[in-house]
This record gives C-alpha cells, sequence and structure tokens, in this order.
C-alpha cells in the first residue's frame, strides 16, 4: 500500500560523501501536487559526476532525474488521474516571470530541479533515487503509452528529451552532414534522431564500444572532414575545437555537454563571419520537448534497442553500486525502489 501524507517511504539520501538509505516521511501534498511512486529510475552521467565530487549540488539530497512512475496521489487542482504511468521534466519552473513568459521556462527566475534540491529543504522529496517523488506545481508531466517499456521511458525526462532540443536546435537536418561528438546516451539519441530525420550521421568518441553502439542506431564512425552540423554532448574543449573547426559554409554548432566551467575555445571572429557560421547552446529543456521525446521513443521503440542501453537494475539499498559508470555495452545504470 502507498503511504499518504504522515507514513513513510525509503529514499537514498546523499550525504556527500555517501549514500545513506533511510525511511523518510511523506509530506501533505499542496495544491497541484502530485506523489509518484518510482518504477524505474536510471541514472544520468550528471549524478556520477556529483557522487565522483566534480559538480557541486547540496548535501543532503535525494538525487537523480530520469525516471518513470506511477501517480498514486494528487494535491487539489493537480488534474492528473491516479493510476497513470508517466515521465516528467527536470524543471519545475513559475510559469510567470519574464524568461518563462518567453518561453524560456527551463530558465526560470525561480527554477528547481528534480534531483537538485536540498532534503533539508521544502522540497526534500525531490530525486528519483527513492520509492516515491513528490512532483510541485510547475513540472511538466506527461503520460506514458502502453506500449513503452519502463526502461525505454525512464531516460526520456533527460537523455532524450535534451537531445531532441539539441537537434531541434540544429534545424533542418534532413540530407545533411551531422557529426555527433561523444556518443553516451544523448549522443547515441541524437544519433538516432538525426538518423530517422534523413541526416548523414558521423560519431566521434574515444571509445570504440561507444562508437559500434551508435552505428545501432543509425550512425558511422567518424572519419573527418567537413560537416554541415555539429552536436557536441561530450563537453570537451578539443572536441568543440574540431567541431567549429570542421564546419562548412552555413554550418551550425549545437552545444550541449559543456556544463561544468572549463578552459575557453579559441574562436576566430573572422572564420565565423566569412563562413556564416552559427553556434548555439542548449541547457535543460522546454515541457514541448519532453512530449515529443515520448513520441519518438514510441515511435522507435521496434526500430531501435533501446532497452539495451540500460543495464539490469538494481535495489534501492544498493544504489551506491548504481553511482558507478555501468559496463558496455549499457550507457545507463538503472534503479528499482
Amino acid at each position: 500500500m502507498d503511504p499518504v501524507a504522515g507514513g513513510l517511504t525509503r529514499a537514498a539520501v546523499w550525504t556527500g560523501t555517501g549514500v545513506d538509505v533511510r525511511d523518510v516521511p511523506v509530506p501533505r501534498l499542496g495544491d497541484r501536487e502530485l506523489l509518484v511512486r518510482i518504477r524505474l529510475a536510471t541514472v544520468c552521467g550528471s549524478d556520477l559526476h556529483t557522487v565522483a565530487g566534480r559538480r557541486p549540488g547540496p548535501q543532503p539530497s535525494v538525487l537523480g532525474h530520469e525516471a518513470v512512475g506511477e501517480v498514486v496521489a494528487a494535491g487539489p487542482g493537480a488534474g492528473t488521474v491516479v493510476g497513470t504511468r508517466v515521465v516528467w521534466t527536470v524543471t519545475a519552473s513559475c510559469g510567470a516571470c519574464d524568461r518563462c513568459g518567453s518561453g524560456r521556462t527551463a530558465k526560470c527566475r525561480t527554477l528547481r530541479k528534480v534531483g537538485h534540491e536540498p532534503f533539508d529543504g521544502a522540497w526534500g522529496l525531490s530525486g528519483t533515487y527513492a520509492r516515491h517523488i513528490v512532483l510541485p506545481a510547475g513540472v511538466g508531466v506527461v503520460r506514458v503509452p502502453d506500449t513503452v517499456p519502463d526502461v525505454v521511458a525512464a531516460p526520456a525526462a533527460c537523455a532524450t528529451a535534451t537531445a531532441l532540443a539539441a537537434v531541434e536546435a540544429a534545424g533542418d537536418v534532413a540530407g545533411r552532414r551531422v557529426l555527433v561528438c561523444g556518443a553516451g546516451m544523448l549522443g547515441v539519441t541524437a544519433t538516432a534522431l538525426c538518423a530517422e530525420a534523413g541526416a548523414d550521421v558521423r560519431v566521434a568518441d574515444p571509445d570504440a564500444e561507444r562508437i559500434a553502439v551508435a552505428e545501432r542506431f543509425g550512425g558511422v564512425g567518424d572519419e573527418g572532414g567537413s560537416v554541415d552540423v555539429a552536436l557536441d554532448f561530450s563537453g570537451s574543449v578539443a572536441a568543440v575545437g574540431e567541431c567549429l573547426h570542421r564546419l562548412d559554409v552555413g554550418g551550425r554548432l549545437v552545444l550541449a555537454g559543456s556544463v561544468t566551467p572549463g578552459p575557453s575555445v579559441p574562436v576566430d571572429p573572422e572564420v565565423v563571419v566569412r563562413g556564416w557560421l552559427t553556434v548555439t547552446g542548449v541547457h535543460n529543456y522546454e515541457p514541448a520537448h519532453l512530449r515529443r521525446a515520448v513520441a519518438f521513443l514510441t515511435r522507435t521503440a521496434g526500430t531501435y534497442p533501446w532497452d539495451e542501453l540500460v543495464a539490469a537494475p538494481v535495489r534501492l539499498d544498493d544504489v551506491a553500486h548504481a553511482l558507478r559508470r555501468p559496463a558496455a555495452p549499457a550507457l545507463r545504470a538503472s534503479v528499482v525502489p
């Protein structure tokens, strides 16, 4: 039986030095809030970086922001049917500030994020490494069709939606030469998105096993040469510089992997001007991207082996083992709370 307000659930709390799996109280739901039972959570690389000390975050906190779950309780005005299987956006936005009004809800002035909030703050159950999560007003919720397995749906809330936002920022890629740098979960997903759109997709990654995975999703190993579009998910300064160097006239570079401070990349303004080049960045995504991500996974569930990208799940009590890079060919570890 699912807990009610005042009852207990179980969560893996990141303390800054380790993971403490403990019983925690379930808060009373407020207006438009949802209580969701986690069915399956996948482990994003950003959480691996947090645990490894490469990415700052609140301590203590419940990490995790990629998951699929079932709505088990709804606060007043929530409008989501109890029993619905759903995924949800990483961001919770106010919907009223100037950025939200301009369509940049992912950069809301009072932005909160799933799996990024203090455990001892107002939104303690904010992460997916738990049996239950509370979704406040401002989080976008999308129903998952019955034809999409949990293992395919779970990465939608970060990897799939972010890759879709990056590919969208590249414009129409049909018939174009596209270079994808970084064959992790985002890069492989972007490869499939571009291949489905009719692009010639080349994939660059120092890991040959990951290149082999990307080839199963419509890409080929990169062999150099000019490209029309470059999508960087690696965050590598060298890779970004290589992408810029290889853009043909009218080319576009989309940066999505550079999410931590690092060295600068030299840019010759004359090359940008004479080449009519465009450089843009994508961080987080909009609710519409998540809806399109679920539609894409639904449409391609029988085309690409999405389930093979996720390792067999571990129990919540063993989540510390999942917070390590999974063995190839899996690109995501997973947890079943």
